[in-house]
């Protein structure tokens, strides 16, 4: 299959508010020969403030948020057009599945447009740094790495590049660090071949689940406290061991003495589980884990030190019986229960609830035929759409894309909008004004002190570039 290696570059790190400025990707074959590659680039979206450290790491310069050719709309337009193309691939990038998927799901949801693109079938998805990991576990000899103060391997795709002999001088440009995920992955294909196609076995949510269900031990990878570490696993029963709110896998470390888990009562396992070291692992199936033959984990400490038929016979117990994963799951739905009733009550605005009520079937096959019209038609076809956040969706992309097609009541109602979220005063989920002109006094005080003058040449154009939209928005 494919890898489509994609990276995003964007105006804010909050997946939810802030935008994608500049996507760029390569598509190569399973020899990583390479068969296509692009990068888009558009204006920030209209009534948006950005994040000044978001555009100094990633270079975006106020011509570039201004006087590029695409807009932001185009160029979502652009990039869906362009996966469409690349499928049935593996999609993947570096951390990608925790903020570049986020953040292109999110964009595609309030563009409109379907936002699983990157993980529905045909298509899978991974991600490299999930990869490099787990080959590092494995075998710390893969990858040359840095080491942090606390003593821990670097695994930031700029430091990783640049301690294995790659130029970085590009990085943080999104076709260019898309290229160097690339390469990093070909390393680690070259060097550790044994368990290059093992890594690619939990692309999707239900090859993970087949594997938990068949298998009875197995060797699970995961990073914490900066280290990434094997463990050696039982899966819960095949018929109870999926996480019943989450829909996560469910295992035992086999570190634990299993025998007096069997005989305990729910109320006694949930009480069990806060306790450390865990004995519940748990495997986000639609997370592209690392899962491994159990050779690996039995290498290692503690396993290695484990008599293997007291292995076998605790993995056995685990797997076997059903009334014992009965109860894991009835404590794990519990305890979700119970963090679902403490959660806070404030409001979610519709840009951040895509994952609190999926769009109907009916309103997702209206997306094509509501980009294809016109301007005007797209105004009168938003009354088709059952879900309102596409309504209020498609009315804003109207007024950033074709404003004198939206009749004057709602341009102004979305203008005063915008004027309230962006002029508010308050501590907002968004950027504000007043968010922007704090954060660029500090870095203006950092870059003083550090005599950059550059960077303080660009905070004076970024600063009065937002107070140009301040002052669009000050009198509405």
């Amino acid at each position: 299959m494919n890898l489509a290696i994609w990276d995003i570059e964007s105006s804010n790190a909050n997946t939810d508010f802030g935008s994608i400025i500049e996507v760029g990707g390569i598509l190569v074959d399973e020899n990583f020969k390479e068969k296509d590659r692009f990068n888009l680039r558009c204006r920030l979206p209209e009534g948006e403030i950005p994040q000044c450290m978001a555009l100094i790491v990633n270079r975006t310069s106020v011509e570039l948020l201004t006087k590029v050719n695409l807009s932001h709309y185009q160029m979502l337009g652009e990039l869906e057009k362009i996966f469409k193309k690349w499928s049935p691939a593996i999609f993947l990038g570096w951390s990608n599945i925790g903020f570049d998927d986020e953040m292109i799901r999110k964009e595609f949801f309030k563009g409109i447009r379907y936002p699983y693109i990157t993980n529905s079938s045909p298509n899978k998805r991974h991600d490299g740094l999930n990869i490099a990991r787990g080959a590092y576990a494995v075998d710390n000899n893969v990858l040359e790495t840095e080491i942090s103060e606390k003593g821990n391997a670097v695994m930031k795709l700029e430091s990783l590049a640049r301690t294995n002999g790659l130029e970085v001088s590009g990085a943080h440009s999104a076709l260019f660090d898309a290229e160097l995920t690339l390469k990093i992955l070909n390393l680690i294909k070259n060097k550790q071949p044994q368990t290059w196609n093992e890594f690619f076995k939990t692309s999707s949510r239900s090859d993970t689940e087949a594997i938990i269900k068949k298998e009875d031990i197995i060797t699970l990878n995961e990073y914490f406290y900066g280290k990434s570490r094997l463990y050696l696993c039982a899966p819960l029963h095949s018929k109870n061991c999926i996480h019943p709110i989450y829909q996560w896998g469910q295992a035992i470390d086999l570190r634990v003495d299993v025998e007096p888990l069997l005989k305990m009562s729910v109320n006694e396992l949930k009480q069990e589980m806060k306790k450390t070291p865990k004995f519940l692992r748990t495997i986000r199936s639609n997370k592209a884990p690392i899962i491994l033959d159990k050779s690996y984990a039995t290498k290692v400490e503690p396993y290695n030190a484990i008599d293997k038929s007291l292995i076998m016979k605790r993995a056995e117990l685990v797997k076997h019986n059903e009334k014992f994963s009965q109860k894991i799951i009835t404590a794990l739905r519990e305890i979700a229960e119970e963090k679902e009733q403490s959660k806070s009550q404030e409001d979610i605005y519709a840009e951040e609830s895509i994952y609190t009520k999926f769009t109907s079937a009916k309103d997702t096959n209206l997306f094509p035929l509501w980009h294809a019209a016109s301007w005007k038609d797209k105004l009168g076809m938003l009354d088709k759409f059952e879900d309102d956040r596409l309504v209020g969706f498609g009315k804003k992309i109207i007024y950033q894309e074709s404003p004198e097609t939206l009749p004057k009541e709602i341009f102004k109602s979305i203008k005063r909008e915008i004027a309230k979220r962006i002029l508010s005063e308050k501590k907002e989920k968004w950027w504000t004004c007043k968010e922007f002109y704090y954060e660029c006094d500090n870095l203006r005080d950092k870059y003083t002190n550090e005599n950059d003058k550059e960077k303080l040449k660009f905070l004076d154009e970024l600063n009065e570039f937002v107070m140009s939209i301040q002052k669009k928005y000050e009198n509405v």
